[in-house]
């Protein structure tokens, strides 16, 4: 691959002019196959440190945005640990994409929060970063605009828009049946899939989206509610249309994210493992970042033990990764059944009863085709590790944030932390999902790791 580190001073504290205000930093940067820059691998294998804290970011995220997250969170753990442990902060980077219409708590104005511009239309830098995604598909995208822009009383532009999200998606229109591992969102008919978008974005809060496209607020009831029809006609649709582009962006960066920890940070971890077994790693991820850090779990061999915790905030993908046996699919384990056994410290699953994309929009992206009636609501079957927590592991313990800080973490196994009471800020439509940066979180990671005073 390209050298996609070169320009950014790493292991200086300062990338692309942001400064970061931990010492020793570096960036651990992979493309979207898993592929890590050797420059950034070099720079993390030289650092002096006892135990590094590595940290993967969502989806939501570009340079900019990550390398901001990464100073902020870091910051208080100076303080934190004992005096023998000499902590190395390592940010990865991999290829997510922002979409810059979707505040994110301390990082944007306080006017982006309160109005966010959530209609069809394609902002400059929103577009930007789609093209970055997907740099082949610049014709599909200028046509997408078009739509969106246009917001037409017309069923065919709906068909042309859902055929265009699919070429996106890289799924085709087939039946369940035939394809099952396609999500129906992408298969069944646009105008329902943008309908149900549309109230789903009412019931988070988006403004303009309550009744009659007044910006009033949604009554309660089924996608067949009229208190729940956005607009008038099928214009008033085009908001879940842009919502529909969302998905297509999730359910690439989905598998992504996949690929780049049991490819990518995974084998990297490894290597460096291998070449220094006293040095400690202690992995955090947020949003997709965590199913990036939890998938990386693959490639750790299993009697070793360099990774001493996983702290996963606000994680983006299912509650039951982790379970030996589906409770709907009893011959069936989560795609990181027993994985928290290659951890010497414990799996710490945050989350927040306020988090709207995990709560609304995670369960919309994750069914899959054949079992999609009634796309509104939370659904326990497809529920997000970062809503509710970790899910039909035996024995894995719950705990509200309070009482964790105070009384501490188990030294092993899964375990889930309601981390509501700080994690609670953010505009519509994802709530407060990108609402990490405390203290209380930093405490909670070095409890994990066992490194505090």
């Amino acid at each position: 691959m390209a050298n996609v580190g070169g320009g950014f001073g790493f292991g200086t504290g300062v990338v692309g002019g942001v400064g970061v205000g931990v010492r020793p930093y570096a960036e651990l940067t992979f493309d979207s196959e898993g592929d890590v820059d050797r420059v950034t691998q070099g720079t993390v294998s030289r650092m002096e440190a006892t135990d590094l804290l590595v940290f993967a970011h969502g989806w939501n995220s570009d340079r900019s945005t990550a390398t901001r997250l990464y100073d902020r969170f870091f910051a208080p753990f100076e303080g934190l640990v004992g005096s023998g442990v000499r902590l190395g902060y390592v940010g990865v980077v991999w290829p997510s994409m922002r979409f810059s219409d979707e505040p994110i708590p301390d990082f944007d104005t306080l006017a982006a929060l309160a109005e966010p511009d959530l209609s069809g239309a394609l902002d400059p830098l929103t577009r930007r970063a789609l093209e970055e995604f997907w740099p082949e598909r610049r014709a599909e995208l200028d046509r997408v605009a078009e739509l969106l822009a246009e917001r037409a009383d017309s069923a065919a532009a709906f068909i042309e828009f859902g055929a265009l999200i699919r070429e996106l998606a890289g799924v085709d229109a087939v039946p369940a049946l035939v394809a099952p591992s396609v999500p129906a969102i992408f298969t069944d008919d646009v105008l329902e899939v943008c309908r149900a978008l549309s109230v789903a974005l009412a019931r988070a809060g988006a403004p303009g989206t309550g009744a009659a496209g007044t910006g009033a607020p949604a009554a309660a009831g089924g996608p067949e509610d009229p208190g729940l029809t956005v607009g008038g006609g099928m214009r008033g649709l085009w908001g879940g249309a842009k919502e529909l582009l969302r998905q297509a962006a999730y359910y690439k960066m989905k598998k992504r994210a996949g690929v780049v920890g049991e490819r990518g940070l995974g084998p990297v971890l490894a290597q460096l493992a291998a070449a220094r077994p006293a040095l400690r790693f202690h992995l955090i991820g947020h949003s997709f970042g965590a199913r990036v850090v939890s998938f990386s779990l693959r490639a750790v061999p299993d009697r070793a033990r360099y990774v001493k915790s996983v702290t996963l905030l606000q994680g983006a993908f299912s509650h039951y990764a982790f379970a030996d046996r589906l409770p709907h699919d009893k011959g069936t384990g989560g795609a990181l059944r027993g994985l928290q056994r290659r951890v010497d410290g414990p799996v710490v699953a945050c989350h927040s009863p306020h988090d709207s994309a995990l709560k609304i929009f995670y369960p919309l992206a994750s069914r899959m085709a054949g079992d999609s009636a009634g796309l509104l609501g939370f659904d326990e079957r497809w529920g997000a590790i970062g809503h509710d927590g970790v899910q039909a592991v035996p024995g894995a313990p719950r705990l509200t944030l309070d009482t964790a800080l105070r009384e501490g973490v188990p030294t092993t196994g899964c375990v889930s932390v309601d981390a509501g009471s700080v994690v609670r800020r953010g505009g519509a439509p994802s709530g407060a999902h990108s609402d990490i940066c405390h203290e209380e979180l930093a405490r909670l990671v070095v409890d994990a790791g066992r490194m505090g005073r």
